[in-house]
């Protein structure tokens, strides 16, 4: 009897589970992303969740269809237990769109295979397949907190400023072949085009204003962040109810831009120019519309952006450390 209990503990109300007594698992794989693995490891990920007790539901994502995953998710809300992608950090921010959505929140499951993978490795999922697809399976239940930029959800990063374009802008092609490698060849090409950005913008955070000339900014919840774990030892915390806010002034001659480049190579935020800090919420005004990258993807273009954090919002599955 205890073990006929445990089975079926986790199953929603109302789902497909409560009438066949397997829970039921949705599977969207994205096979664009990276080089492709989601596809080849399909059967291997259908038998597993089936041997643990899951009816599979199985959709490749096909981006300008109807097989994306807002569409697909929207369909299934209230009928599944735990929702498994595998693609890019962008395939990722797609389900959470939805995710944060439902009324009844599915567990999420997420089997890296992007190019990059930052919040992967944020939350300590493994990007090797046998690997990652254990912990979708056999992993613990975390919580964590999802930032939103007016009423768009991001998992791990929304950035302006010069080269967060790069990510979006980058041929998928060219990232499958050189992954990270690519967005560092992309920024090389967009050098000059990127450090003419300057914005003028009033921040307000917590309980401090600031207003200057910058050229790059982030509020981001991840020690990754475009490959590289700049946030490394700056106590960042996914469930922590904050997220971390970082910005870089428009340098004025090319000592500045220099001295700004030697810090964050030497992983050091303490830099007349650059602001780091833990905050709840920001605002950020401009006269002029700035674009927003958000996970990777473009998130759109506003004169007033606020954003939020949603406290422990979602659970994924992940092995703690």
């Amino acid at each position: 009897m205890e073990t006929d209990s445990n089975q079926n503990k986790n199953i929603m109300p109302g789902s497909r589970a409560e009438e066949t007594g397997r829970k039921k698992a949705l599977i969207l794989l994205n096979t664009s992303a990276g080089t492709g693995r989601a596809g080849l490891n399909s059967l291997t990920i259908i038998r597993r969740f089936a041997e643990k007790g899951y009816e599979p539901v199985v959709f490749p994502i096909v981006p300008g269809t109807d097989l994306i995953s807002e569409k697909i998710l929207e369909e299934y809300e209230g009928k599944i237990d735990v929702v498994l992608c595998s693609g890019g950090d962008g395939t990722l921010n797609h389900v959470i769109q939805s995710v944060m959505r439902m009324t009844q929140k599915p567990r999420i499951a997420y089997i890296p295979a992007g190019s990059t993978n930052d919040f992967a490795k944020a939350l300590g999922i493994p990007t090797e397949f046998d690997r990652a697809l254990d912990v979708a399976v056999e992993g613990n239940v975390f919580r964590y907190d999802v930032g939103q930029l007016n009423d768009v959800y991001f998992n791990y990063v929304a950035a302006f400023g010069a080269f967060t374009a790069i990510s979006y802008a980058t041929d998928q092609q060219l990232k499958n072949i050189l992954g990270h490698a690519a967005y560092i060849i992309n920024a090389v090409s967009l050098l000059y085009e990127n450090m003419s950005y300057s914005r003028r913008l009033r921040i307000e955070a917590d309980e401090f204003v600031l207003e200057d000339d910058y050229i790059f900014g982030t509020v981001c919840n991840s020690s990754y962040v475009a490959g590289f774990s700049v946030f490394k030892d700056m106590g960042v915390t996914l469930d922590d109810g904050e997220m971390e806010l970082f910005l870089i002034k428009t340098p004025v001659t090319a000592v500045d831009l220099q001295g700004i480049i030697t810090a964050i190579q030497k992983g050091s935020l303490d830099h007349p120019f650059i602001t780091f800090k833990h905050v709840s919420g920001v605002k950020i005004s401009s006269d002029e519309p700035v674009d927003w990258t958000i996970d990777g993807e473009f998130g759109g273009s506003y004169k007033k952006s606020l954003i939020r954090v949603n406290h422990k919002a979602v659970s994924i599955m992940r092995r703690d450390a």
